[in-house]
């Protein structure tokens, strides 16, 4: 067994003894110049001095553990593998050693420090193409150290190479993986870490910048950088043979403790089990942002939005795990003086600020959710009356499963119900939702009252800010793709939501999307990006609007004039705004993922990076 105090100490001594500087790890929040809103890779600080900056310790052997948070897909934590915080263990060469120290060294820490069998290590490199030769100098290192040959595997670019996407003039070169094998029973006579299924377990990665990206293609730079990382959750709980990522000492003590408080076991109830990942993922979180260098408070903007979401999704799983809110704190406090006591001591410094603040929001929130909850039943027993009524009445009657977008809105304004807490919700008693519907209440609601209250939606929108006005012009090249890519005019926007984390879309479509087809979208959007044509807009009537061939829902009331918005020769909508002035602003449009909404609508999730 192996706690996650000594692997972090571990790794650092290991990369200390080799010449590096512990640089330490630096805020959690994005500082603007990354363009996101928290650090989402423990590389990402380190961009200027990989790019050519010196370094201020004026090294060019560095090595850190860096907390990092994804928020992307908060509604998939619950199960065994999704944290929103995470700690990358990293190391870099900033024009020093290259592939041989370092294939050396990560072999070496590996077998010799973690423990793993050399015999079963397998790694996989860049397989080449027309622009790059195949990355046989570290397939040759690889066999030097150990790897057997067979245990080597050549992998295509989309796997096997890192570069900022459309950026020229900036280093890139491919990424060697190491991966080992949870098993030894292969799926197949092609078993490998690509096949996906299951076997492999990715440990870590090499990224050697070793080119220039130029407008034609790639040349060799004079000055190569080595970027490692490797994650530090998920190394813990393989060593530790566990493939529940929630069973290691970074949640356990607080795993036990909300077994204690509410009576009920993580092993044996499948619904306890949840809420308790749930809570332990979203308070540790939520501690860290809170207790950071540059720490925020809850909110209904920005970053403080994203840390109310967490804190309240963690208040709700509370009460349906059956302990008081009271348990937030304590679970707070775990972390602070027994988990996290030693890697960030700042914690401790502020421990009574960061459980005040998580209490402050806990009583905010609690009336909230009480009255709120008795609502949202309320809604749904009366759809259920309503269902069997009809059932009986008429047999072909198809029941409704889904809140309409006056309810919806009534959640919201009433009981301060956000969006997503009513989708999740809905969707824990397999019910809908009607955002679409929500937006034109919510609309409605501003016309009557000739203001605009915090926290307002528009077009789907949970804030309006440049982030979300860029999120709001991809959705429109997204609908726009989709049609191309599948040759389908009959496709249109079922719903939308976007917040400063993600845009994600619906749209009606009647089956899962292929893996080619979801990349083909990407570039099309990607090729609208790189384009850089400005969005212009262009007030005129339905009929004009029609006849310009603008995509649009035509059996809305529209007045006697409607905006739209015009994307180059891409994208031409009926649409109330806010978008970005060009399409440049977007940088690059990747997709997260695709799944089903409803019978017959398919749901997108993507971001901007």
């Amino acid at each position: 067994m192996i706690t996650s105090k000594e692997l972090r100490n571990s790794w650092i001594k290991f990369y200390e003894e080799r010449g590096h500087k512990n640089i330490g790890a630096v805020s959690l929040i994005g500082d603007g110049s990354t363009g996101v809103m928290f650090n989402v890779a423990g590389m990402q600080p380190l961009m200027p001095y990989l790019l050519g900056e010196k370094h201020p310790s004026g090294k060019t052997r560095l090595c850190n553990v860096q907390g990092c948070v994804r928020t992307v897909d908060i509604e998939s934590v619950g199960d065994p593998t999704h944290f929103t915080f995470f700690e990358m263990m990293g190391n870099w060469s900033l024009g020093d050693y290259f592939k041989k120290e370092k294939t050396r060294w990560s072999y070496d820490i590996l077998t010799k420090v973690f423990g793993l069998d050399g015999n079963e290590i397998c790694s996989t490199v860049f397989e080449g193409n027309d622009a790059v030769p195949r990355d046989e100098e570290t397939a040759n290192l690889l066999k030097e150290v150990g790897i057997k040959p067979e245990h080597i595997f050549y992998l295509p670019k989309k796997d096997n190479w890192w570069e900022l996407e459309g950026t020229v003039g900036t280093p890139c070169g491919p990424d060697n993986e190491w991966f080992y094998p949870r098993h030894n029973k292969p799926c197949g006579p092609n078993c490998g870490p690509d096949c996906g299924c299951g076997r492999y377990v990715e440990i870590g990665n090499d990224v050697y910048m070793q080119y220039k990206k130029t407008a034609t293609g790639y040349e060799p730079l004079a000055n190569k950088n080595v970027d490692t990382g490797f994650g530090l959750d998920r190394l813990l709980a393989f060593l530790n043979g566990v493939t529940d990522g929630y069973k290691t000492d970074l949640f356990m003590p607080v795993i036990e403790y909300l077994e204690k408080a509410s009576g009920k076991k993580y092993d044996e109830d499948e619904d306890a089990r949840k809420a308790m990942r749930i809570i332990a993922d979203h308070i540790r979180t939520s501690t860290m942002l809170i207790g950071d260098v540059n720490g925020i408070v809850p909110s209904n903007v920005g970053a403080g939005y994203i840390l109310r979401r967490l804190l309240r999704r963690a208040i709700r799983y509370a009460r349906k795990l059956g302990v008081e809110t009271v348990a937030l704190t304590d679970v707070s406090k775990i972390y602070i003086e027994k988990i996290y006591d030693e890697a960030y001591p700042l914690l401790v410094e502020k421990e009574e600020y960061i459980v005040s603040e998580i209490a402050k929001e806990t009583a905010k929130f609690e009336a909230t959710l009480a009255t709120g909850l008795k609502e949202f039943n309320k809604c749904v027993e009366g759809i259920e009356r309503k269902n069997a009524f009809m059932t009986q009445k008429d047999s072909s009657y198809v029941p409704e499963k889904g809140i309409n977008g006056k309810q919806a809105f009534r959640l919201y304004d009433t009981f301060g119900f956000p969006l997503e807490l009513t989708e999740e919700l809905a969707a824990e008693v397999g019910y809908t939702v009607d955002a679409k519907g929500f937006d034109e209440a919510f609309k409605e609601h501003q016309e009557k009252s000739k203001q605009q209250p915090q926290g307002a939606f528009k077009g789907g929108l949970e804030e309006q800010n440049e982030i979300t006005a860029r999120l709001h012009t991809a959705t429109h090249l997204l609908n726009a793709a989709l049609k191309s890519v599948l040759h389908d005019n009959s496709i249109n926007q079922k719903g939308s939501n976007i917040t400063v984390e993600r845009l994600r879309f619906d749209f009606n479509f009647d089956r899962k999307l292929l893996p080619e087809e979801l990349k083909a979208v990407e570039d099309w959007v990607n090729e609208a990006i790189k384009a850089d044509v400005p969005v212009t807009l262009e007030e005129m009537s339905v009929d004009e609007a029609k006849a310009q061939g603008a995509i649009g829902v035509f059996t809305a009331k529209y007045g006697e004039k409607v905006k739209v918005y015009t994307i180059g020769k891409y994208s031409k909508e009926i649409c109330g705004g806010p978008h970005a002035a060009h399409t440049g602003e977007l940088h690059h449009f990747k997709i997260v993922k695709e799944e089903a909404s409803s019978a017959g609508v398919r749901r997108i999730k993507a971001i901007l990076d």
